[in-house]
């Protein structure tokens, strides 16, 4: 069993395609089929089912997935390190960021890290904070950027604090709500809303606040992320919104209101207990983050960090 032939089981499940699992991998089909052609002989077992319009992972193929991304992982793993011991970084660098990050400069850090190290492949998830925070914790990523509630600290993972922020109310232009200079959370509790899931990082921070105030909301739309779906149903005027103070003006078609009695979100930068490769010490150091191994800035080099609001 080779890892170039697990590499290729990768491509083939994750693009449910020899051809595009060739094209991935920069090898000729023929090369890639009778390489898994191999390695399902050696296990005694076919790892995909073939036919004519689909290719998909048998049950044997399902329960050789996991532990073949492991030890394709972990090999990279390794020449990372070995890299790392000669003054090089390479290797793989996953990042996973909610859509309202406002406490650092994230496309500023990634430019800066790839001229730093341009070897290293980046990878980049958006998900809520609580997905993200359980895949630092799986190895899944390496380094993660969170809003959280006031009240909470993210757990089971390393964790520095980038920035605070209160949170302000958006609505559609003609929306009522926009001829007052600010509002409370009371003026606001007789609004329809559109938030994130219940019990999530994101929604909590709001529905503590509402609580606090002994007050109850209506969320009538609840959508997985803070993006622009949410700006388009404000917008539309069918609900308002709690975002980011340092966020929400930079969403098109709808306008922000200062919320006197608003809740604080704290942003994090996260990154796993259980040790970092060198890719992810490096971006860390690219942010500044206290701890890292520094490397060198060229004179002239602008901070990719910015604190949040207070």
């Amino acid at each position: 069993m080779e890892l170039q032939q697990m590499r290729y089981v990768l491509a083939v499940a994750e693009t449910n395609s020899f051809t595009r699992a060739a094209e991935r991998c920069l090898v000729v089909q023929s090369a890639l089929s009778h390489q898994i052609a191999r390695l399902e002989r050696e296990l005694g077992a076919k790892l995909f089912e073939r036919t004519s319009r689909r290719v998909r992972l048998t049950p044997a193929g399902a329960a050789f997935l996991p532990a073949a991304r492991q030890a394709v992982e972990a090999a990279e793993r390794a020449a990372a390190e070995v890299a790392a011991a000669v003054g090089e970084v390479r290797g793989r660098l996953s990042v996973g960021l909610i859509p309202t990050v406002a406490a650092a400069d994230v496309p500023g850090a990634l430019r800066e890290f790839r001229r730093r190290h341009p070897h290293v492949r980046i990878g980049l998830r958006v998900g809520a904070s609580d997905e993200l925070t359980e895949q630092v914790r799986e190895g899944v990523v390496d380094v993660a950027f969170l809003g959280l509630p006031a009240t909470s600290q993210p757990r089971g993972v390393a964790a520095h604090e980038l920035g605070r922020d209160r949170l302000v109310a958006v609505a559609a232009p003609d929306h009522p709500l926009t001829a007052e200079p600010a509002v409370d959370l009371r003026r606001l509790s007789s609004e329809v809303f559109v938030d994130l899931p219940a019990g999530t990082a994101g929604r909590l921070q709001s529905d503590q606040a509402f609580a606090a105030a002994g007050l109850t909301r209506e969320v009538a739309f609840e959508v997985n992320t803070a993006d622009s779906l949410m700006a388009r149903l404000v917008g539309a005027g069918l609900a308002v919104a709690l975002l980011p103070a340092a966020y929400a003006p930079t969403l098109d078609g709808v306008t922000v209101i200062e919320v006197t009695d608003a809740p604080t979100r704290v942003e994090h930068v996260v990154w796993s207990l259980a040790g970092r490769p060198p890719a992810a010490t490096a971006f860390l150091s690219v942010l500044g983050i206290p701890g890292t191994r520094p490397a060198p800035v060229p004179s002239g080099t602008a901070s990719v960090r910015r604190s949040g609001r207070g």
